[in-house]
């Protein structure tokens, strides 16, 4: 009876001495993985104070991206170790699920990574681009990184499902049937997808253009191309959402791309200035080739051009050099202005609407002889009895 409960007692201090050799086990791996984590913290923060300064926009962008996912890799490898030995001293069904949870933690870590490394490379790609005071498509840069994170995400999701014991073959068979009724029940959804790609792929417009339709009430700046909508800043500061698809349906006018802007206006004389029309024309026409913001290369008009109910109108038709709102107006105000004073030098005024009534004189005359006889009558007439 004694030798039982010494045995008892021995194999109550090696399970003890089991249980505490286990604790300090898990103890070392999380305290290992705190300090790990510190560390490497520390040392992405100084890596990517000194990356700020560097011409390449590239090692910013890579170590800017790792900080988050690395710290939370470390505790993902460190917790999963800690969990693998305590399953392996205790063989407790429940620890089976660390293995996969910490693939799928692994994956998810890296995933994150390349999707904020694309988004960092992209911005400071353009950044860089700006600083330089060269041009950029942020349109294709978008469409690009866009691209490129969603084949990230598709990929990880195919690799994750494969680590958890997923056929992916029969992951793509279900995708293709299931896409089929996806298909019919999201046509409109699809239907944008596949307008922002066209969008993407034909650049009728990109991010930063003054576009309108005259099929639709859309006219403004493109703020941002997305793959279902683009959103338009209209010119009342409105901002406005239009389905991709609907850019497949319209017609999309792009005034930021055109060449020159044109001034087609028609100045009206009086019929009393007919002498000086000529005269007026010739000097329109010398002003305009001497100005220096008019397009020289471009169609030129000046002609008398129609005999109007109250002027004689005078076409001028011409581009500018300029294509900014802003400045185009300042240049014709300067023209207009230009050809009013030219009238002016020839002794011509600019006509407005009249019209004149002519009667011959005696018509007037017994009008004016009636109405004085109507009014006499009408004073002496006498009351009749």
């Amino acid at each position: 009876m004694q030798d039982s409960a010494l045995d008892g007692i021995v194999a109550g201090l090696t399970g003890g001495d089991a249980n505490l050799a286990l604790i300090v086990q898990v103890f070392l791996v999380v305290f290992g993985v705190v300090v790990a984590n510190y560390l490497l913290r520390r040392l992405l923060a100084k890596l990517e104070e000194r990356s700020v300064h560097t011409a390449t926009p590239w090692d910013n962008a890579l170590i800017t991206a790792a900080r988050r996912p690395l710290t939370l890799l470390a505790w993902i490898i460190g917790l999963s170790f800690a969990v693998h030995i305590v399953h392996r001293e205790t063989a407790a069904p429940i620890f089976e699920v660390a293995d996969p949870v910490g693939t799928v933690g692994v994956i998810a870590c890296i995933t994150w990574f390349l999707v904020l490394f694309i988004r960092n490379a992209q911005d400071s790609l353009v950044a860089q681009k700006l600083a330089r005071g060269e041009e950029v498509d942020r349109t294709t840069v978008d469409a690009i990184g866009k691209l490129m994170r969603v084949s990230v995400l598709i990929t990880a999701t195919l690799v994750g499902l494969q680590s958890l014991g997923f056929s992916i073959s029969g992951v793509l068979a279900f995708g293709g049937i299931g896409g089929i009724a996806v298909g019919f029940a999201a046509k409109d959804l699809l239907a944008n997808f596949f307008g922002g790609l066209m969008v993407y792929l034909d650049r009728p417009f990109a991010v930063g253009d003054w576009i309108r339709s005259p099929d639709k009430e859309i006219e403004g700046t493109v703020e941002e191309i997305g793959w279902r909508l683009t959103r338009i800043r209209t010119f009342d500061k409105r901002p406005l959402y239009v389905p991709n698809s609907v850019f497949t349906q319209i017609t999309v006018e792009n005034p930021s791309r055109m060449s020159n802007r044109r001034i087609y206006e028609t100045v009206g004389v009086r019929y009393d200035d007919i002498a000086h029309v000529a005269s007026i024309v010739e000097d329109i026409r010398a002003m305009l080739r001497a100005h220096p913001e008019i397009a020289q290369d471009q169609t030129m008009i000046v002609n008398f051009n129609k005999f109007n109910d109250s002027s004689l109108d005078i076409m001028i038709y011409t581009f500018t050099r300029t294509t900014a709102w802003v400045a185009f107006h300042e240049i014709k105000q300067d023209v207009m202005l230009k050809v009013a004073d030219i009238v002016a030098r020839h002794g011509a005024e600019i006509a407005f609407p009249t019209r004149t009534l002519h009667l011959p004189e005696r018509v007037v005359i017994e009008a004016a002889q009636a109405r004085t006889a109507g009014a006499a009558g009408a004073v002496t007439a006498e009351p009749i009895a």
